[in-house]
């Protein structure tokens, strides 16, 4: 019997939060896992925090995950990573973090200051934690929106999972006009680890 498999994400309206646990989940299903997953998008369209719950293995009861027992928490922004820190298993889980910076609304509004010292505090949150920048990398490759896809490439690495499966979830889950692009942000995501 295979263990559950718990993945967090967490980032803010507008990076493709839910794509993400998507194509997270079509990658399960292609693989014959059972998958359950949870999401929180109350506040996405005004750039609020946005967070997915991803369980996957030969059986899965519940789409929650308890508090220290993700296995991957992937933050598209550092923010988000602070703030739910409390999810990741701390002393197997691995962080993966983007250190981009999207001030939330009370910060723009002035009624709180943006942590100066974020790399720190994550710095000392896991035993494997992964700063990776997929939003300038995704950028770089031509479309910002693919930071969550680069990300993905950085996760396979933790996972038992063919890349083909990974090609056809982007398939099945994407536009057919962004797949080719995807797929390609998903290899330069791999490369980065």
């Amino acid at each position: 019997m295979q263990k559950t498999t718990n993945i967090f994400i967490a980032g803010v309206g507008g990076q493709g939060i839910l794509k993400f646990s998507d194509i997270l989940s079509e990658v399960a299903l292609l693989e014959g896992l059972d998958i359950k997953k949870s999401e929180v998008h109350g506040m996405s369209q005004r750039g609020g925090s946005v967070t997915s719950h991803v369980r996957f293995g030969d059986v899965v009861y519940s789409p929650l995950i308890e508090k220290g027992k993700a296995d991957i928490l992937v933050a598209l922004e550092q923010i988000e990573a602070v703030r739910h820190i409390s999810y990741l298993n701390p002393q197997k889980g691995v962080l993966i973090y983007d250190p981009l910076k999207i001030p939330p609304p009370d910060v723009n509004t002035g009624l709180r200051k943006y942590p100066e010292n974020i790399d720190e505090i994550l710095k000392n949150a896991s035993n494997n934690v992964i700063r990776v920048e997929a939003f300038k990398k995704a950028t770089e490759l031509g479309n910002y929106r693919a930071q969550n896809t680069i990300i993905l490439g950085i996760i396979s690495h933790f996972l038992t999972f063919d890349d083909k499966t990974y090609e056809k979830a982007i398939e099945k889950v994407l536009p057919k006009k962004t797949i080719d692009f995807n797929i390609k942000a998903f290899y330069s995501g791999k490369e980065l680890k």
